[in-house]
């Protein structure tokens, strides 16, 4: 572990990392806009999209198993290493779902999806670890009280991929319409991971980082086998937990199966980490409340957010008759807002400190869902002065989203040793996700109750086609559908509110006002 001077070197070397984070970050959402190609292509029906779903759950699952594994080895074997190794398996990832489906001849004839789904699982352990590296590695360069803005520009890259990942596919797939389709969006991820790891190495050597492999703690104090369990049981509670036919399950068909594995997988990791000399996560981690309260309320923030990532679009198109490029326009002003939030989140906590910079996020986000609880069918049609209402609750909402991001990043890599930075690093990732998959299995289970007793509540409605009156019952049944929708979505985004507004108070009461003092130093 060697020191870095305060100048170009840590910047080149964190910027260098944020650009495979960038790459990975472009790939986790392309499928939005490559699905329906892709199911083609595989011979799926596209009016049955739920048999796609481990398309999306796969990489989840690769994302979220390596998070506890990969982020230890980065504390062991360096950075550097484990970086080029993450960018390997998400180059070979990248092949394996380019390649899927070349052919449907015997034998290979069903090896289509699950080809593709081992392309994606892949793409997800190699693109997962590039989160939690380059949080380390900003914690590792900076001290404490300049970190908290690195942490917040790692963040905004990250966001700026989930905004720009389905316009990047699509852009992509049109460009190479005669040269594969939306297989040219993997197939190119080859040479970019490859400038990417290329980029990393040369920066690293520049900035010093780059020398012989200095190893942070000796390898046998790793708790290896904690780690696969904790991600193997966090794995599949991702299959159980997520939804692949929303319109009639809240969780994955497979439920109790997977769900009495990732039980059996978590209690011997449970067990494990009572009992281990060197558990997974460092025990002075489990006692410090500013670790479980930022943790908590990342957890609560990660349920809100999929909140509006999911009830906006489809409010868009169930409540204001947008179409599908509509609803996914009504939704860029909140993504849009996120990554500009972080970065901002970044300078603020550097300045105002954690509480009051995350404070501040929620506050923001609580404001935004209680303004969306109040929408109704004609809402895109108000303006406050010169600028639509909607754009302006959106805004706000997706601001306060990124604010929080970097003061509950920095809350636990403040808390935890040099040397463990990036097994930290990946529990803030590791929490907020599994954040917003209970929380799109709640919001499925939640919004699908909620819709159908406010549907039936009121007398039957019967559409028949040919009667004279169809019209107007028709008329009545949209009517019908509508207020349901709103008034749904009125339920839920009070919900997602008080969800912020409780981790806002965990926030106060959990969260330093200060920054602790730390040292400049980075992993080999």
């Amino acid at each position: 572990m060697s020191s870095l001077s305060l100048g170009w070197g840590r910047r080149l070397l964190l910027g260098s990392a944020a650009l495979g984070l960038l790459v990975a970050a472009l790939d986790a959402y392309v499928v939005v806009a490559l699905l329906p190609a892709m199911l083609f292509d595989l011979d799926l029906s596209v009016d049955r999209i739920e048999q796609a779903t481990p398309i999306v759950s796969g990489f989840l699952a690769g994302y979220i198993v390596v998070m506890p594994l990969l982020g230890l080895a980065s504390d062991v074997h360096g950075r550097l290493a484990v970086y080029l190794v993450a960018l390997a398996l998400f180059a070979a990832g990248s092949a394996l779902t380019a390649t899927a489906g070349y052919t449907g001849e015997p034998p290979f004839g069903l090896i289509g999806l699950p080809w593709l789904v081992a392309g994606r699982v892949l793409q997800g352990l190699g693109g997962g670890a590039t989160v939690p590296i380059a949080l380390a590695l900003a914690a590792d360069l900076f001290p404490a009280g300049s970190r908290s803005t690195a942490i917040g520009a790692v963040a905004a890259v990250q966001e700026t991929g989930s905004v720009l990942g389905p316009l990047y596919g699509a852009g992509v797939t049109a460009l190479a319409a005669d040269l594969g389709g939306w297989r040219a969006v993997f197939w190119l991820n080859l040479p970019l991971a490859a400038l990417c790891a290329a980029g990393f190495w040369l920066a690293a050597r520049r900035s010093g980082a780059g020398g012989e492999t200095q190893v942070r703690s000796p390898a046998a104090r790793a708790d290896w086998l904690g780690a696969i369990l904790l991600g193997l049981g966090l794995a599949l509670l991702v299959f159980a937990l997520y939804p692949d036919d929303p319109r009639h399950l809240a969780v994955g068909t497979h439920f109790l199966p997977a769900a009495a594995g990732a039980v059996v997988l978590l209690a011997a990791w449970a067990y494990r980490q009572a009992s281990a000399l060197t558990p997974v996560i460092p025990r002075e981690l489990l006692g410090s409340r500013q670790f479980l309260g930022s943790s908590l309320a990342n957890f609560l923030v990660g349920g809100g957010l999929m909140v509006a990532l999911v009830d906006i679009p489809i409010l868009g198109r169930g409540v204001f008759d947008l179409s599908q490029f509509g609803s996914a326009l009504l939704l860029s002003r909140f993504m849009v807002a996120v990554p500009i939030g972080a970065l901002a989140g970044g300078f603020l906590t550097a300045r105002l400190g954690g509480r009051w910079t995350a404070l501040l996020g929620l506050a923001a986000a609580t404001a935004g869902f209680v303004f969306l609880s109040r929408w109704d069918a004609l809402e895109l049609h108000r303006h406050l002065g010169p600028f639509p209402e909607a754009d302006l609750v959106l805004v706000l909402t997706g601001l306060g989203f990124g604010f929080v991001i970097a003061p509950l990043a920095a809350a636990v890599l403040d808390v935890a040793r040099p040397e463990r930075h990036g097994l930290a690093a990946s529990l803030v990732v590791l929490v907020r996700t599994l954040g917003m998959l209970v929380g799109l299995s709640a919001l499925s289970a939640y919004g699908l109750h909620r819709f159908y007793e406010l549907f039936n509540a009121g007398p039957r409605l019967a559409l028949i086609p040919g009667s004279p009156d169809f019209a107007a019952q028709k008329a009545a049944f949209d009517a019908r559908v509508t207020s349901a929708l709103v008034a749904e979505y009125h339920s839920i985004f009070l919900v997602a509110a008080g969800l912020c507004a409780v981790a806002g108070l965990i926030a106060v009461l959990t969260l330093s006002t200060r920054l602790t003092a730390g040292r400049t130093t980075v992993s080999r």
